[in-house]
């Protein structure tokens, strides 16, 4: 790509407008597949690919085989981070998406532990690792392609509009499964919760045909002609940014913890603690998807305006302050308050998510960007998010069922990220041409 055609690329909106969609999409796709498994380990799981006598052990080992998706991405983003940094954004979005397309696909026909034994959860977990792998790369992918073409002065609003892709993409997954769950229970446990799964393969088919039509990263293409490929980027990054590495990870504590309490584990806790209806808790996780979808680019404008720090501690403490009010609204089992406790925990989620995609990318330079946003939000995520789930239920069964125990794990990962945000420096204003 010419010096003159980089320029166009950046500045010419259309331009922008369609790759900023273009990842969008994709990302939507990508992490419906990955929270249609989340969904389905708290609700199905346990029964159909984890046969146990204890309920309890059952709901670890599904909750177990979604942390190990967690286990993988961090790989994914170290071997996705390296060829990005060395071959290009666009070609590791759209091998991304294929994995994780397929994979999702591949869930849908599985035979279950009645049918096929021990081989059904190893082919399970074996799909949900290529998921996590496919994941770990993407994220990194999808946000430069948009922050690297936009504006300098609307990075944190273009990197949230890829954001917007987890909440519809948890919308999706909630919504399909809301409507297939309300099948006669011997349908859906026979053939009924395959079918998210298998709609899979037709939104892997459309995601390919928008991201194919993007253009590379102009600052990409620039560093390549002007300084050359990085041999290395991931022991790059370390040498140059090893700081901003482990401060991205703090900051992924509190953000991706609190996501799958108040997503998944909220799932199971009312149902099965509680005794609340499955429809009851997946609507209410519905409509926080929904409030999302305009909190997160709401947030990502914002600090675009005040600066990515101070909106990002602002969703750190409220989820600290939240932690107990959260259970405590959903214990009322009252359809409403049950509604508003995800709601407003997601809201504090979206406060933090909104403006990660620009404030990850500009820790790092171009040379080693794709590796550094990658492995820093990646490396996070078995610990912060993965095993969210195992923990709070571990906790559950500790305290005597006890929701106090989970609150004070929430503040604890609040804690980790309010650390991070106070040491790391602000970034809105840092030009990303330069290293």
């Amino acid at each position: 790509m010419s010096a003159e055609n980089v320029s166009v690329a950046k500045t010419d909106p259309a331009s922008v407008r369609r790759v900023v969609v273009a990842s969008f999409v994709g990302t939507t796709i990508e992490w419906y597949d990955f929270f249609l498994y989340g969904t389905a380990a708290a609700l199905v799981f346990g029964e159909l690919f984890f046969h146990s006598e204890s309920e309890f052990v059952g709901r670890m080992a599904a909750y177990a085989s979604f942390a190990i998706g967690f286990f993988a991405r961090p790989l994914g983003g170290v071997v996705f981070g390296h060829f990005g940094d060395r071959i290009g954004r666009k070609a590791m979005l759209v091998t991304t998406l294929m994995m994780m397309g397929v994979a999702t696909f591949l869930i849908g026909v599985l035979p279950t532990y009645e049918t096929a034994g021990i081989i059904a959860p190893i082919l399970l977990v074996l799909l949900r690792i290529v998921q996590g792998f496919g994941v770990g790369g993407e994220w990194g992918g999808a946000v430069l392609m948009a922050v690297e073409h936009g504006h300098e002065g609307r990075r944190g609003f273009y990197g949230s509009c890829v954001q917007m892709g987890v909440p519809v993409g948890l919308l999706l997954s909630v919504g399909v499964y809301a409507l297939v769950s309300r099948m006669p229970d011997e349908a859906f446990l026979s053939w009924g919760w395959r079918v998210p799964f298998l709609l899979g393969g037709l939104l892997l088919a459309i995601g390919m045909f928008i991201r194919l039509r993007i253009l590379e990263s102009p600052l990409f293409a620039e560093a390549q002609r002007k300084e050359g490929v990085s041999k290395l980027p991931v022991v790059e990054v370390f040498r140059k940014h090893p700081r901003n590495v482990f401060l991205a990870m703090g900051a992924r504590f509190a953000e991706n913890a609190c996501f799958y309490l108040f997503s998944v584990f909220v799932l199971s806790y009312a149902v099965d603690q509680l005794g609340l209806a499955k429809q009851t808790v997946l609507w209410g996780v519905w409509i926080a998807a929904v409030v999302q979808i305009f909190a997160i680019p709401g947030f990502g404008l914002l600090s675009d305006l005040v600066g990515r720090r101070p909106v990002y501690l602002g969703g750190a403490i409220f989820i600290a302050l939240f932690a107990f009010p959260f259970f405590w609204l959903v214990e009322t089992k009252v359809t409403g308050l049950v509604w508003l406790a995800i709601v407003l925990g997601l809201v504090g989620h979206a406060a933090m998510y909104g403006p990660q995609a620009a404030f990850f990318s500009e820790l790092f330079g171009t040379r080693v960007r794709y590796s550094g946003a990658s492995i820093g939000y990646q490396l996070a995520s078995p610990f912060a998010g993965g095993l969210a789930p195992m923990i709070a239920t571990a906790l559950l069964q500790w305290s005597g069922d006890r929701s106090w125990s989970v609150s004070l794990y929430l503040v604890a990962t609040a804690l980790v990220t309010l650390v991070a945000i106070w040491l790391a420096a602000e970034t809105f204003r840092n030009r990303l041409s330069s290293e």
